[in-house]
């Protein structure tokens, strides 16, 4: 008689307590009709499982990116922010991501704070690193004839390029803020125009940008437009939390106008198509309000540029902790994008 008792290499041990999960679990995993995710088709049988660090490379203002992912750090010229952006570099280089600094501006006049943003020997040569200025401190450069100091600044940094934030709102908005002569635009053009080999990004700081604003932009000679659309960080609702309880009332709805990073790609594809040949914008980064790695595959995915996607309050969260909590939320991104490379496809 032949024996059924399963060898012992055929018993699985967790089998008992695994099915006793399942059983107790079964009546909170159901889900309703409407939560649902309408925007991918999910297809089970197209792919094994995907392995680890398989996502295909992306190339980036002429560097290859290993994940589609760029760092948006928000900070700079503090201790703090010398261990965020030392904790988010080292990320860069282990994962093959872009990085872009916090405001520069401690730099402008001074070496003293450059520790807190030398970051280029931790994320290496083969990655981008860009600097970031706010459009106040260009407009000033320009009109004082210093834009020597954003070349000196690039040079000490060992950056590709400069990260231009736009963000007249917060500004008006700040306690100390500055006031702009020129409009962001010139601005933009006139520094183009004295340094022109300078490659260069412009973001928004949380608001994003609207349809006239983004024709201009993808007209410009852009390594990549960056969409800081509303839905992430706002920093005109940040700096009302600085201001008196008056001005909070009065100027609170500013801070609830802007455009999603949805609406603002959709814009954007419709403007590409419309303005063929005159687009000289490279790329795009999708950032503001990406809840997760799932938005993010979305929006690149239908994307008519090229495009990565950005994140920064969440890189800063875990970054503000011990390495190790940081390794572990991008390891969780990235595998989250393969898994959706291989059973998701957008519709």
């Amino acid at each position: 008689m032949t024996s059924t008792v399963p060898k012992p290499t055929d018993i699985d041990p967790t089998a008992a307590e695994r099915k006793r999960d399942h059983i107790e679990l079964a009546f909170s995993s159901q889900v309703a009709p409407g939560e649902l995710d309408p925007r991918f088709d999910y297809e089970p049988l197209l792919a094994p499982h995907p392995l680890e660090r398989s996502l295909p490379a992306t190339s980036f203002a002429g560097r290859e990116l290993q994940a589609p992912l760029w760092i948006s750090s928000m900070t700079g010229g503090t201790q703090l922010a010398a261990r965020i952006n030392t904790n988010l570099a080292r990320a860069c280089r282990q994962f093959g991501m872009g990085m872009g600094l916090g405001s520069c501006r401690p730099l402008l006049y001074s070496d003293e704070r450059l520790s807190d943003f030398a970051v280029r020997p931790l994320i290496g040569d083969h990655l981008p690193l860009y600097a970031n200025l706010g459009i106040a401190q260009i407009e000033k450069l320009l009109i004082d004839g210093e834009t020597e100091r954003i070349s000196h600044l690039i040079d000490i940094l060992r950056a590709d390029g400069l990260i231009i934030h736009v963000n007249p709102l917060q500004e008006w908005l700040q306690p100390e803020g500055d006031r702009f002569v020129h409009t962001p635009l010139e601005t933009i053009e006139n520094l183009h125009a004295a340094l022109p080999h300078l490659p260069l990004i412009v973001k928004e700081v949380g608001q994003g940008f609207g349809p006239a604003s983004l024709r201009a932009l993808l007209q410009l000679p852009l390594v990549a437009l960056d969409f800081a659309a509303n839905g992430g960080t706002n920093f005109s609702k940040l700096e009302l939390l600085r201001s008196d309880p008056l001005r909070q009332q009065v100027y609170a709805p500013l801070a609830g106008v802007g455009h999603g990073a949805a609406e603002m790609l959709f814009t954007t594809n419709d403007l590409v198509a419309e303005l063929g040949d005159r687009v000289r914008c490279q790329n795009i980064i999708i950032s503001g309000g990406l809840q997760n790695f799932l938005d993010g595959y979305y929006l690149t995915e239908k994307s008519s540029l090229p495009a990565i996607y950005g994140q920064a309050s969440a890189f800063l969260r875990h970054a503000r902790e011990d390495y190790e909590t940081l390794e572990n939320y991008v390891i969780s991104q990235i595998r989250g994008l393969e898994l959706a490379r291989a059973y998701l496809r957008v519709r």
